[in-house]
């Protein structure tokens, strides 16, 4: 905090630095002590008030520091000079950021600027207010009058940089780059240019404009000699010749660069574009996302004769020749990928040149075939073969692969890499049974041989074959899948188990168990499995989608509650302080980190994560107070009587959202959070890609968030209809319901009905078939929960409606019921899908109901003693209604005792018995289990001297009894929260029964 010291307000620094020193320390009672002193001596001093604030704001107490900082503001607003500086308005502005009064501070600065207009470290404080606030056009004025006052190029930057993002982020018109172009060109012609940022500043100005030419003079220039890096400049040089579309000097240019630079594999694409006259490349990097890159890169060729086409390439092939003898003694691989994609251009120009495809790519195995990066490396140029050449080159693999000559090392990343492009050609999916399991098998024992290799290394360094247990995981869980025996599943969680007991950093491993426990239902050790990542800082973005979507399914409210306050944290924390990073670049002068972090800042305020996660938040808040509607009713209260959100909803449909998850990092079979193959059959499945199965998310999620964000509205409308439905229909057998309030929820309903692709009156009549019979529950798809929500607030703003009342005892029975009948007696690990979809109807549909039924029963009984019970039973006769609401408290009372019985059922069952019979299904002469004989077998045999202290303590100290017993526990969690809540929801409804005997 030295830079607070010195005088501020007439405060001597001796008499402000014991403070300062206190609250870094993070001893605010004691600095509150000594700021209560200075406050006797300085009673009228705005910073002393703007320190108590901090201190207050730190301590806890935002009411109490946004009335000190109000009293600052008021004395800085009077007449006395002496105390307006920038320490008091810098103290001040961070109260009042934390507070969210950013608007405040803004005033004080704003004032202070007025008073001192030729203040430059006032109008600092100002620009840096307008930078948190994202105010573009404010930004540019007070940055232009800072350059006109100092005459500062920095000054002059930070203007244009607040020009760029207004046509970047709001949109403005065009006409503004023309103004910033003029007042740098004004200035360059006075002051010339110095430093490299500016001149990058100026080329994008010019990009931004398509003014390519005069970009390319500006770089040829006398500025161009800002930038010492050869390549550097030949880069902007080469880029800006392409799109100014003077193809040929480009192709020159990228030629200098890659005899520069050979392995510049972004450099080589564009040098083809250009060679190619192609145009689409330009489209691809411009649109580039760094958390989904998209692997496919579009080639264009139709403008080309034949014989244009193979002068071209074999112009390309010559310098790739040129670069590969150039590099000969080299590891680079930018060359030799080359050659590959030279043949695939050829291949899609229709030269039927497969098999000189399929022969470089050989080529390449032979040469970096044991780099773990191979796969990835050729990924682009497996997807355009077709099929039966895809596994004509995993067989071409097999066949040359050098296990007799070769290294330890090199048999292993070969067999690695060989397995890795079988599961990226889908070619492992078509292989037989036995020949699947046999490399299972196969994979074990190399990994066993390949331990020793690890021996010397630190916990840290990823080992030697370590990807073998996460291949020989696919390979088991493809085998349960296509057999449904769990002994596969049972077995590839004591492998990756294994893994993690010999190396617990190996985030891979992690996640894989993550996902196995989840579809398992041992949540708790998949949400163990998750913290273990230790996800942190943007990764709660990229990462969390891993978890969510489980949690939010599942009974382990805790448990969700801290993962969505913790994700809703740092979002609303990063949100609030980007523009930090966003000023600390300005004054870095690193102008380009300016509009990356403004950006960045409006993708993550855009991310679908963040929208569906804030309305999750509200709706856990429901469905945990759902059993006692005055609690409920504060909730509401909080929310706004769900009115946001439903402004939410309504905006929805025109917003952008953002979709930031890195879908890379899941496994197989759940390439998205709405998908799992494993819930299929696998006579259904046929291979897709990662990139095109997330294509069609967008539109759902949307929908999603769309329809969930008009629960709480729905709910609190609901309520209101029921607490005077029943008592209408008892004294004037009414409709029942406030109207005004009853044509909202209609309202509601129609837009509720929209988003499940449906209308209101198609949407009544199947759910009224589907309680008849006439139609099954598989015609509700995977939105059957939502389904069913619409059911229940259908009844609520009909309730007089008896027959409403008996649909929807007809669907909470038949659809509970029919899934406790299909599941029976299976084991947790083999229906916990059905478990999923009961703990949803429980916790959201059938919660709604109870709160209804709960909002119409409380309206219904005496008052004080204005009436007598009896007077009311006087009614029952002649209200329809009040019968069936208690028929409705009978139907859901017995329907969630049979799915409370199930449960109990299957918790009573002793632990032991579980675990051992876990621990059976892997003690099998053939068929699941060989795998995990093979790592047994080693675990019996291996010696510390062969495989090292550290992996030999590791490999004595795991125990599969113990995996077991930690999954059986992890279930039986599960099970209990659940049945937790169903007893809280028996209990209410018993509760409401008895008070309905005295309607």
């Amino acid at each position: 905090m030295a830079s607070k010291f010195g005088l501020a307000g007439g405060i001597p620094e001796r008499r402000v630095r014991p403070i300062w020193d206190a609250i870094d320390s993070r001893q605010f009672k004691n600095a509150l002590k000594l700021l209560t002193s200075l406050l006797s001596k300085y009673p009228k001093s705005p910073y002393a008030l703007a320190l108590k604030a901090l201190i207050h704001e730190r301590m806890g107490k935002p009411d109490e520091a946004l009335t000190v900082c109000l009293d600052a503001k008021e004395l800085l607003y009077k007449d006395d000079s002496s105390l307006m500086d920038d320490l008091t308005l810098s103290t001040l502005q961070v109260v009042f950021q934390r507070l969210d009064h950013l608007d405040l501070a803004t005033g004080c600065y704003a004032h202070a600027c007025g008073r001192f207009p030729n203040n430059l470290e006032l109008m600092m404080g100002l620009f840096n207010c307008y930078v948190r606030e994202y105010s573009f056009v404010k930004q540019q004025q007070t940055a232009i009058k800072m350059y006109k006052l100092a005459g500062e190029e920095r000054f002059l930057l930070w203007a244009v940089c607040s020009i760029q993002l207004q046509v970047l982020c709001d949109k403005s018109g065009e006409k503004l780059l023309l103004l910033a172009e003029g007042l740098l060109k004004k200035h360059i012609a006075s002051h010339s240019m110095h430093e490299p940022e500016a001149l990058m500043v100026y080329i994008s100005l010019l990009e931004q404009q398509s003014k390519y030419k005069d970009a390319l003079e500006v770089l040829s220039g006398n500025l161009g000699s800002l930038l010492v890096i050869e390549v550097d400049k030949l880069r902007i040089q080469g880029r800006l010749l392409a799109r100014a579309r003077d193809y040929s000097a480009a192709v020159d240019v990228y030629k200098k660069i890659l005899e520069l630079s050979p392995d510049d594999w972004e450099c080589f694409l564009q040098y083809l574009s250009c060679l190619f006259e192609d145009d689409s490349m330009w489209k691809f990097f411009d649109d580039i996302d760094q958390i989904h890159p998209t692997k496919n890169i579009e080639c264009k060729f139709s403008h080309l004769t034949e014989e244009m086409f193979d002068s071209r390439i074999s112009s390309a092939s010559e310098l790739v020749q040129k670069l590969q003898r150039d590099t000969e003694n080299s590891n680079l691989r930018g060359p030799h990928l080359a050659e590959i994609e030279i043949e695939k251009r050829k291949f899609l120009y229709g030269k039927k040149n497969d098999s000189e495809l399929l022969k470089s790519l050989l080529q390449y195995f032979l040469k970096f075939g044991h780099l773990a990066c191979y796969a990835s490396d050729v990924e682009a140029f497996l997807q355009v073969l077709p099929p039966h050449k895809k596994a004509e080159f995993v067989g071409m693999l097999v066949e040359n692969a050098d296990s007799v000559s070769a290294s330890a090392t090199t048999v292993l990343g070969q067999t690695t890499t060989i397995l890795k492009v079988q599961e990226l050609t889908g070619n492992i999916f078509e292989l037989p049974l036995g020949e699947i399991e046999a490399s299972a098998v196969k994979l074990a024992k190399l990994y066993c041989q390949n331990l020793p290799l690890s021996k010397d290394l630190d916990p840290q360094e990823s080992m030697f074959g370590e990807e073998l247990l996460s291949l020989i995981n696919n390979m088991l869980v493809q085998l349960y899948w296509r057999t449904r025996d769990f002994c596969y599943l049972a077995e590839a969680i004591m492998v990756l188990e294994l893994g993690l007991a010999i190396r617990g950093h190996v985030w891979q491993y992690k996640i894989l168990l993550l996902h196995i426990y989840s579809y398992i239902g041992a949540l708790p050790l998949a949400f163990e499995r998750y913290k273990a990542l230790d996800v942190k800082n943007i990764l709660t973005e990229t990462v969390s989608h891993h978890i969510l979507r489980q949690m939010l399914e599942s009974p382990m409210w805790v448990d969700l509650n801290n993962l969505l306050q913790d994700y809703l944290k740092f979002m609303d924390d990063h949100l609030k302080e980007s523009a930090d990073l966003t000023f600390l670049a300005y004054r870095h002068r690193n102008y380009s980190k300016v509009i990356e972090f403004v950006l960045f800042k409006q993708r993550l305020q855009q991310s679908n994560q963040y929208e569906a996660a804030r309305v999750e938040a509200s709706l856990l808040q429901l469905k945990q107070n759902a059993d006692s509607i005055e609690e409920e009713e504060r909730v509401l209260e909080n929310l706004k009587s769900g009115v946001q959100l439903v402004e939410l909803s309504n905006e929805m449909g025109s917003r952008t959202l953002r979709f930031n998850e890195d879908m890379q990092t899941r496994p197989w079979w759940t390439p998205c959070p709405e998908k799992n193959y494993l819930l299929g059959s696998f006579e259904d499945f046929s291979y897709c890609l990662k990139e095109n199965v997330n294509k069609d998310r967008e539109e759902n999620v949307k929908r999603s968030i769309q329809r969930k964000s008009l629960l709480p509205r729905m709910v609190y409308l609901s309520i209101q209809c029921s607490a005077t439905a029943l008592k209408e229909s008892l004294e004037t057998k009414g409709s029942g319901g406030d109207l005004k309030t009853c044509e909202e929820l209609k309202s509601l309903l129609e837009e509720y009905t929209k988003t499940l692709g449906s209308s209101f009156s198609d949407a009544v009549e199947m759910i009224t078939e589907i309680s008849q019979g006439a139609r099954t529950f598989e015609t509700l798809g995977s939105d059957l929960v939502d389904w069913l929500n619409f059911a229940v607030f259908w009844n609520a703003w009909s309730l007089s409606s008896q027959e409403h009342w008996h649909v929807l005892n007809m669907l909470f029975e038949r659809l509970i019921l029919d899934r406790i009948k299909s599941m029976g007696s299976s084991e947790m690990s083999s229906c916990y899908s059905d478990v999923q979809v009961l703990v949803q109807i429980i916790t959201e549909p059938l919660a709604w109901h109870s709160l209804i039924i709960q909002a119409c029963t409380r309206s219904s009984l005496p008052s004080g003693k204005k009436k007598k019970k009896a007077q009311h039973s006087d009614h029952l006769p002649s209200s329809p209604m009040s019968q069936a609401i208690k028929d409705s408290i009978h139907s859901l009372c017995s329907t969630v005792q049979e799915v409370s019985n199930w449960l109990l059922n299957k918790i009573n069952n002793p632990e032991d018995d579980q675990v051992e019979r876990f621990l059976t299904t892997l003690k099998r002469n053939e068929g699941p289990g060989q795998v995990l004989g093979v790592l047994e077998s080693f675990i019996a045999t291996s010696e510390e001297s062969e495989v090292g202290s550290r992996i030999f303590e590791s490999l004595k100290t795991w125990s599969k009894a113990d995996s077991a017993r930690k999954t059986v526990t992890a279930q039986q969690r599960v099970l209990r929260e659940f049945l937790q809540i169903c007893e809280s929801k028996r209990k209410l409804l018993e509760k409401l029964k008895q008070q309905m005997t005295h309607v």
